[in-house]
């Protein structure tokens, strides 16, 4: 079994993807903070419902990695847009080896009191075009959406649009019970729509 934990929006630079964020939805990110191993940094937003978002980038006063880096920064080019879903699990290597093929291997991290497990391809793209979910396990019962304030925005609905949506939902189908993720044939892309105070709003790819 999976859970829908966050979604994630990239930036060339952290400053883009918190402004996309906070001129879109009409709120305030809150501070973050730096990756190691892949180098990047981000800020945050509470959802509704247990979930939260974070808008992400490379660390410019970072060293560059040894690895490429998670969610395809490394190719990352144009403005800042919605990339990538993550999904958690208790048991990380269980549903590596249950689930779709190709999500990468366990790659252990850490920031601040949290501590985690990511699924990580080795070239850093995940499968169907990175339109399927990264997985994570957290490895404290430190979730970072207990630091983060109410924001008042809910994800009403997640789409992932691919040409092979079938098969992508086929693929999740025996671990994934969500019904705000949706799935349609089409360009690969996401979109998010959300119940914000200032009315509905959209992320889109």
């Amino acid at each position: 079994m999976i859970i829908f934990d966050h979604i994630a929006v990239s930036g060339q630079t952290l400053e883009d993807a918190k402004t996309y964020v906070e001129d879109a939805l009409g709120v305030s990110l809150q501070p973050g903070g730096k990756h190691d191993v892949f180098h990047t940094h981000n800020a945050l937003l509470g959802l509704e419902d247990g979930l939260y978002l974070e808008a992400i980038a490379t660390d410019p006063d970072a060293p560059s990695p040894d690895r490429p880096r998670w969610f395809d920064l490394d190719r990352f080019v144009g403005a800042p847009r919605l990339t990538n879903w993550i999904c958690r699990t208790r048991d990380l290597m269980t549903a590596l080896t249950t689930g779709l093929d190709g999500l990468g291997e366990p790659v252990r991290l850490s920031r601040g009191d949290l501590r985690w497990q990511m699924a990580v391809p080795e070239d850093g793209i995940l499968p169907f075009d990175n339109c399927a979910p990264a997985l994570i396990q957290w490895d404290t019962e430190f979730h970072p959406v207990k630091l983060l304030k109410p924001s008042g925005v809910r994800l009403a609905a997640l789409t992932i649009h691919h040409p092979q949506a079938a098969a992508l939902q086929q693929g999740l189908a025996g671990s994934l019970v969500d019904e705000r993720v949706q799935f349609q044939v089409g360009t690969a892309g996401l979109l998010a729509s959300f119940e914000t105070p200032h009315g509905p709003r959209e992320l889109a790819a």
